[in-house]
């Protein structure tokens, strides 16, 4: 069994008063007439005014709402900012800061990311007279050779999706804040604000799909953005009201009481995926584990310097070919196939069918999305069975190991 609190010490300490944060920031039941300790559900979609333009901060639930107010001042508090705001997924989130640019403005875009992120900026976002350049954002020299004068957002993920490769956000930081008027963009989704404060880092924007790990419970689709500049905060905040993609009360709901169990969740889910990754990495039947709490993985040092651990996600690719992988996702019980990732329950999935199908093959092959990886979301289930299950999928995968190189 991993031991979780020794391999954590190599990692930046916990942020301070994480979990008290997560529990009380913008959930004052002073606020409530009725003081109710849990912030109360507000489905009203209009609010009564004073007068003519005089309202106590509430017009119209599209501009904002009691209860999605709450759910961005904690996430604000989490991810040391001074604001957040909650959209209706994160592709709605994406198409929001997209929306800072003009037609003719160029997005570099890290190569490895999430298959609908790639979808938005090439086949959407183009059409929109937006240019996207796609490089390795985990060699530096890559970066600075993109940046042209027409570039005007760097978007970046760290880790990726899925070859999990880790990004130096400091970095970044140094080199798009040489340029004038560009904003560097962060998707934190796999790390969330437990792990990782992009912010903190020189990130202008902290943007996170909470459909995973920020809400846990497979069971909303929301995006959140963080901020720390007022007029960029300004402008994003029109665009919100404007676009109109916000998530309803009871996602912002759902979403902030998810919160509250953030630290206790991101703890378990590092704890069982370094075991899973230490287990895969000694199986005979698998070829190359991926995972940044790894020693073996390339940037294992940049890691430690700026998170404080590691989420449950992880890839690996498994001997033989797409019919091993193929029988591995088929026999796997205690693993669900499916897309997504972290909720409380373990997935598994294929990024070359499922996720990134949409990712040009070619694309797909010089990144090292092959026929033969697989990625995890290791859930919280009880270690043992976990790696019970993938043991009997292994052995019923590849029951004769010494046949591949």
């Amino acid at each position: 069994m991993a031991n979780t609190k020794e391999n954590s010490a190599a990692f930046l300490p916990p942020f301070k008063h994480f979990a008290t944060q997560a529990i009380h920031v913008g959930q004052d039941p002073e606020q409530w007439n009725s003081l109710a300790v849990v912030p109360p559900i507000t489905l009203s979609t209009t609010f009564k005014q004073h007068a003519p333009g005089k309202h106590s901060g509430f017009e119209y639930s599209r501009c904002g709402n009691p209860t999605r107010d709450c759910l961005e001042k904690a996430v604000a508090a989490l991810d040391g900012a001074k604001y957040c705001l909650a959209y209706a997924s994160g592709l709605a989130a994406t198409l929001n800061i997209a929306h800072l640019l003009k037609a003719g403005d160029t997005i570099v875009c890290t190569d490895d990311v999430y298959g609908g992120t790639n979808r938005y900026f090439r086949n959407i976002a183009t059409e929109m007279g937006l240019k996207v350049a796609f490089v390795d954002c985990s060699r530096l020299e890559c970066l600075e050779a993109a940046i042209t004068p027409e570039t005007k957002l760097v978007w970046i993920e760290t880790p990726t999706n899925p070859m999990l490769k880790v990004i130096d956000i400091q970095g970044c930081a140094n080199i798009v804040h040489k340029h004038k008027g560009v904003i560097l963009a962060v998707d934190n989704t796999f790390m969330s604000a437990y792990f990782q404060r992009p912010l903190a880092l020189g990130a202008d924007i902290c943007m996170y799909s909470a459909t995973k790990y920020m809400n846990g419970h497979s069971d909303v689709v929301m995006g959140l953005v963080s901020v720390n500049d007022d007029d960029l905060h300004n402008r994003l905040r029109f665009l919100q009201y404007s676009i109109g993609a916000v998530p309803s009360p009871f996602d912002c709901f759902l979403c902030n009481r998810g919160l509250k169990t953030l630290p206790i969740r991101m703890k378990q889910h590092f704890h069982n995926a370094l075991a899973v990754a230490r287990y895969l990495e000694s199986d005979p039947r698998v070829k190359k584990v991926i995972f940044p709490g790894l020693p073996s993985h390339p940037q294992y040092e940049l890691v430690k310097k700026q998170c404080t651990g590691c989420p449950g996600m992880l890839s690996f690719y498994i001997k033989g070919n797409l019919e091993n992988a193929s029988t591995f996702l088929k026999s796997i019980k205690l693993f669900v196939l499916a897309e997504s990732l972290g909720g409380y329950e373990s997935l598994a999935e294929h990024p070359a069918i499922m996720t990134h199908a949409s990712v040009p093959k070619a694309d797909r092959e010089a990144l090292g999305i092959s026929d033969t990886l697989i990625r995890m979301s290791v859930g919280l289930e009880d270690l043992e069975d976990i790696l019970e299950d993938l043991d009997q999928a292994l052995k019923a995968a590849v029951p004769d190991y010494r046949i591949y190189n």
